[in-house]
């Protein structure tokens, strides 16, 4: 008698078309798919799913699918169809377009139920948290939908709230309280971001969000890519907003062991890296990277380039062209940096300057690291405590700045330098919070003791062993039990037609 092998359930996945959300959700689907239970149909548009190719290891079966767009159809240039290569100004523009992929979906998920091999009927739909309309679709085809949360709790509770709030636009101090989540204390305006402190609710990004955030009721569940022991506030506010099972199952990371991020080359080779970080004492090295759409102002590189080279500690430094240049065009050093500067610090062997992308996990990864500087965007947050690396936050975008209130202030692993793109930073300030950090001070060995603490805890959050499984292992089992149990409870009466809405109704409550 010839024993089959289980049938493996379809889990599609949707990410919003950024490095920030593509990332952390081919990090969770490698994950999903070590369990050997499920296969992964991971759904985005052409151009993402081509840089994604390169990226996924060669012993993976997730299945890429493309979705229909083409960005002149929405007033963006050819080709545009990840935030990295949308000029600034032209980023609400993006998020308006994705609001035209809800047919397309649904299409997609029809012929997948359509599709003569059954393994690729879906089992549930993950979709980024821009796209709530998801859960619709998935209702009417009977299947469970979770929002994954790219970012971490306290954070987006922060960022959810402001949006959905402006609390700003109605007080007449700088500082001001959210409504609705008074746990995250007082806030001040210049912990926003220039689209933000300028929202009056009629802008264009209001009026998106006021479309998207509330469809996040309609979930089954939220997945957040956190840990509940240092970020349970965040999570107990989405608990209370939206009444769903919230659950923590970060961090996925995705390791630039799996050739490149995401389709993102590097302009350092892993190989002289580790060599270089090799050769410099333990606990030595500063890390100054701003993520993939960030940068700074030209006078602020100037300022920076003159602190890293007072400071006199060893360093890696991942720079782009400042504000107001295509930051994906070659970087000019001779006139974005002080003269000489890149020859002096090349001969000296203190320090790497490089253009474009490093190996960003290996780097925080290795031993002779002793402190990030950061824009704080939390997949680099999540590597950095990942690998016990304090942090210096220079928040500038979206979460960012509350994700460094959170480090800062609830957990202790951060000291803010600066704040936002154009603000005034001297190279004097920068200088003395690198020395606090790095030195032998009081506050630094206290940061870097909780930095270990909080490795500890993710440690043991993702441990999955025989006698002991973590807890956000312990999410991930949950979130895939609702999942299943959804599937078993309905079957016999799916048969690739959307369900009628008495049908969809009994499915959609999993409390």
């Amino acid at each position: 008698m010839v024993i089959k092998p289980p049938t493996k359930e379809n889990i599609v996945m949707f990410p919003f078309m950024a490095q920030g959300h593509i990332i952390p959700f081919l990090a969770l689907a490698l994950r999903i798919e070590k369990t050997n239970k499920y296969t992964i149909t991971f759904v985005n548009t052409p151009s993402n799913i081509k840089n994604l190719r390169s990226s996924l290891p060669s012993n993976s079966s997730i299945h890429l699918l493309e979705i229909p767009f083409n960005s002149s159809d929405h007033e963006l240039p050819p080709h545009t169809e990840n935030t990295d290569s949308v000029p600034y100004d032209l980023v609400p523009k993006l998020f308006e377009a994705s609001l035209s992929f809800k047919p397309h979906f649904r299409n997609l998920i029809s012929k997948l139920f359509q599709d003569e091999n059954e393994h690729k009927r879906p089992l549930c739909i993950i979709s980024s948290m821009f796209f709530g309309c998801c859960a619709e679709i998935a209702h009417e085809f009977g299947l469970f939908h979770a929002i994954f949360v790219a970012g971490g709790g306290f954070g987006f509770a922060c960022y959810y709230s402001l949006w959905l709030n402006l609390p700003h636009s109605n007080s007449d101090s700088d500082e001001f309280e959210l409504p609705d989540f008074p746990e995250a204390s007082t806030l001040h305006v210049t912990q926003m971001s220039d689209t933000l402190r300028a929202a009056d609710g009629s802008d264009s990004f209001s009026v998106f969000v006021k479309k998207v955030f509330p469809l996040w009721v309609k979930a089954d569940a939220i997945l957040v890519n956190t840990v509940e022991e240092f970020d349970k506030t965040g999570l107990n506010y989405f608990r209370r907003k939206i009444g769903r099972p919230v659950w923590p199952v970060g961090p996925v990371l995705f390791s630039s062991g799996n050739k490149a991020r995401a389709g993102k080359e590097f302009g350092l080779s892993q190989e002289i890296c580790k060599n270089w970080l090799d050769k410099k004492p333990s606990c030595s090295v500063l890390y100054v990277s701003f993520g993939s759409q960030n940068t700074i102002s030209s006078s602020q590189m100037m300022q920076l380039a003159m602190a890293l080279e007072a400071c006199g500690k060893n360093f890696i430094w991942v720079v782009r062209p400042p504000i107001g240049f295509d930051i994906n065009s070659e970087f000019k050093a001779n006139e974005w940096l002080p003269e000489g500067f890149e020859e002096r610090i090349r001969d000296s062997g203190r320090g790497l300057v490089v253009h474009t992308w490093a190996p960003q996990v290996e780097i925080l990864s290795h031993e002779s690291l002793s402190a990030f500087l950061s824009h704080c965007g939390w997949n680099s947050v999540l590597e950095s405590l990942s690998g016990g690396v304090p942090m210096i936050g220079w928040p500038m975008a979206a979460e960012q700045f509350y994700n460094v209130k959170l480090l800062e202030e609830k957990i202790g692993v951060c000291v803010e330098v600066a704040r936002g793109k154009n603000c005034e930073i001297f190279r004097e300030e920068i200088v003395a919070k690198i020395e606090l950090v790095m030195n032998e001070s009081e506050k630094g060995k206290e940061m870097r003791k909780k930095a270990w603490e909080i490795k500890e805890i993710i440690n043991n959050a993702t441990k999955d062993e025989e006698n002991f499984k973590g807890s956000s292992m312990e999410a991930m089992d949950q979130f895939l039990n609702a999942a299943s149990k959804l599937r078993g409870e309905d079957k016999g009466e799916i048969h690739g037609a959307p369900l009628s809405v008495h049908e969809e109704k009994s499915c959609i409550c999993i409390n």
